[in-house]
């Protein structure tokens, strides 16, 4: 399994790219344990960009207890995940050309219906949690 491919993806999935680091944790053990076709897929997905550092290319920043994915960490995404066409397959560009190459920002895709239940489940829980825990202090 590839951490770098798999932040990406778990940090693509929330509304605005960011993830606190309890939920990225949480995401990242789920996948971890889900079987062979994860790794597997994530191993294709490096092999596509394989100088890939998160961090020193700005594709995550570490922002106020979380990180976020970046434009340019959305468009590399994009770019590992796109079809590989008969030339490219030969050459592969490296992530510095496939940030100078990329078009403006790429808006987040649209979530399945479940995935934002998820996510709305587990804002009601966080906020359950958050009253709990004032009502207790006092």
């Amino acid at each position: 399994m590839n951490f770098q491919v798999t932040v990406l993806k778990i940090l693509v999935s929330y509304p605005d790219g960011f993830a606190v680091m309890e939920d990225l944790k949480r995401d990242m053990a789920i996948l971890v344990t889900s079987g062979r076709d994860w790794a597997d897929r994530t191993r294709r997905l490096a092999a596509r960009v394989p100088d890939l550092d998160i961090f020193s290319q700005g594709l995550v920043e570490r922002i106020s207890g979380g990180w976020k994915i970046t434009a340019q960490g959305r468009a590399v995404l994009e770019f590992m995940e796109s079809r590989p066409a008969a030339s490219e397959a030969i050459q592969t560009p490296s992530v510095g050309e496939t940030i100078a190459s990329s078009p403006a920002p790429v808006p987040p895709l649209r979530q399945p219906a479940d995935r934002a239940k998820r996510r709305r489940e587990r804002r009601e829980r966080r906020r359950e949690a958050r009253e709990r825990t004032r009502a207790n202090a006092s």
